[in-house]
């Protein structure tokens, strides 16, 4: 329980704590850190107010240690019981993430490198947005088709703000994308797909994190990630219909018909602005 005494010395620290609570964490056991030691981040999520990555604000409050972000599909509950698991570790210290994957690397558990720490990050947390879109489609009564537009549209999302906020697209192809997407938004293990569920079927935002009785994520990120795209100018309808759900009292049926009804568009809208670029 004494956070001195947990820390101190150690080569490497694990950095378990909800998204909200990392800067105030990091600030506590700063002093305590020893020089080049490795801060290993799993909280997905958005600072609310500054709307900064995890290690971002890790390394404002410890600037002396090596940040790495440990991410990807990966339920506890599962991890716990050997079930085979892959993830992605991610840091601008290259050395930090090899060690790190040395450490993690088990039988059941694969730990996969990757230098692009902003789409390692966002599409972390991101998912979680589009995870309770997908449990309120479930509470809705909707069907398989309706997640499945919503996950694939909702990649598409992700990767519009990462990209804007400086990851590669290949990144939200992989594992802390479109992986910690799939697993998000289909299992009942995922607190934001249960909170999603329980909104849908008419509960208050207030019901049903009480009822899920933990953190969800994408509470908080859905608001920071809907600020952070009015900022940058990037298009997140599901992004934008979840934050009227949670924040101003929408009707979810409404938000999904608003999503039906937007003006017809490509599918893939990038490629097709560089086309006409091409052409012009």
């Amino acid at each position: 329980m004494d956070l001195k005494e947990c820390v101190s010395g150690m080569e490497i620290i694990v950095l378990a704590v909800p998204s909200q609570a990392v800067r105030e964490t990091a600030s506590k056991i700063s002093e305590y850190i020893a020089h080049n030691a490795i801060i290993i981040n799993a909280a997905k999520g958005l600072e609310i107010n500054t709307h900064k990555r995890m290690s971002q604000v890790i390394e404002e409050e410890i600037p002396h240690a090596r940040i790495a972000v440990l991410s990807g599909p990966s339920h506890a509950e599962e991890v716990a019981r050997q079930i085979p698991t892959t993830v992605v570790c991610s840091s601008e210290d290259m050395k930090a993430a090899e060690l790190v994957q040395d450490v993690f690397m088990a039988p059941f558990f694969r730990v996969y490198t990757n230098p692009d720490i902003i789409g390692v990050e966002t599409g972390g947390a991101l998912k979680n947005i589009i995870a309770l879109a997908a449990g309120i489609s479930d509470g809705l009564g909707y069907g398989d088709n309706t997640k499945a537009a919503l996950m694939t549209r909702g990649v598409s999302e992700i990767a519009r703000l990462g990209q804007a906020m400086g990851g590669s697209i290949l990144t939200f192809a992989g594992l802390t994308g479109i992986g910690d997407l799939i697993v998000t938004c289909t299992s009942m293990h995922s607190r934001n797909r249960r909170a999603g569920i329980l909104i849908g079927q008419g509960k208050s935002l207030e019901e049903a994190l009480k009822a899920v009785g933990m953190v969800v994520e994408g509470v908080n990120t859905c608001k920071a990630a809907y600020e952070l795209a009015q900022h940058l100018g990037v298009e997140m309808p599901i992004t934008e219909q979840l934050y009227h759900i949670l924040f101003m009292g929408k009707d979810p049926a409404s938000s999904v018909n608003d999503l039906m009804l937007r003006d017809k568009t490509y599918e893939s809208e990038d490629s097709i602005n560089q086309l006409n670029k091409n052409w012009l």
